[in-house]
């Protein structure tokens, strides 16, 4: 059995989300951090940095969203990846690096510096330099997206689950996004498996409270 170690509308719901698209049989473990599960001796022996998300599939454990993603296509669903050595996956090579080091790395700033850092070291100057960084990297977003319905083609990728994440992360963080991402955005976010994602993991949070 799968199990997916997370907490909701986190990276992990990049996971749940792609295990949905999939098919796949698997349980969702949350790990509360109101409770300070993530520092547990238990966890911290599956994943030493305390975060999430952390996949456990029978010998292998896996931390890094997008490695997660990626092995989960590679094993249990090629179909959500290109073709290899192809033009195909060196552009969502190209998109996936984009993702996780230019786009989603000021959103990440704006949230450490407005809740995940201690109190002490936050400074409030990074959310206007953060907000500035994401402006200019969801410009070349927009200039790079497709006309095609997905990032790749005609079919759904990895890719496309790791944006569509990103981009609803920006929403929430008060980011407007161009009319083209914003389009692709709304549409991405109106697949089902999406909301079965969603659904599993607030519904671990509920039996999960007191």
């Amino acid at each position: 059995m799968i199990t997916l170690y997370g907490y909701p509308r986190t990276r992990s719901l990049r996971v749940s989300w792609l295990l949905e698209e999939l098919g796949l049989e698997w349980q969702y473990h949350l790990v509360n951090f109101a409770k300070g599960e993530h520092k547990s001796a238990e966890y911290l022996a599956l994943c030493p940095q305390g975060k999430v998300p952390t996949l456990h599939d029978k010998n292998i454990v896996l931390t890094e969203s997008a490695a997660i993603c990626l092995y989960l296509a590679e094993k249990y669903g090629k179909h959500w990846l290109p073709k290899p050595a192809t033009a195909e996956a060196a552009k969502q090579l190209e998109w996936i690096s984009f993702i996780i080091t230019e786009l989603e790395q000021p959103l990440w700033s704006m949230g450490k510096h407005k809740f995940a850092l201690p109190k002490p070291i936050r400074l409030p100057e990074m959310l206007s330099v953060a907000s500035w960084e994401f402006k200019k990297a969801i410009q070349t977003a927009e200039t790079w997206l497709p006309a095609s319905e997905f990032l790749i083609g005609n079919f759904p990728t990895v890719a496309d689950i790791l944006l569509t994440h990103t981009l609803n992360w920006a929403v929430k963080f008060d980011q407007k996004l161009p009319p083209k991402l914003e389009k692709y955005r709304q549409h991405m976010s109106g697949r089902p498996t999406l909301l079965r994602a969603l659904t599993q993991e607030q519904q671990a949070l509920a039996n999960n409270q007191p």
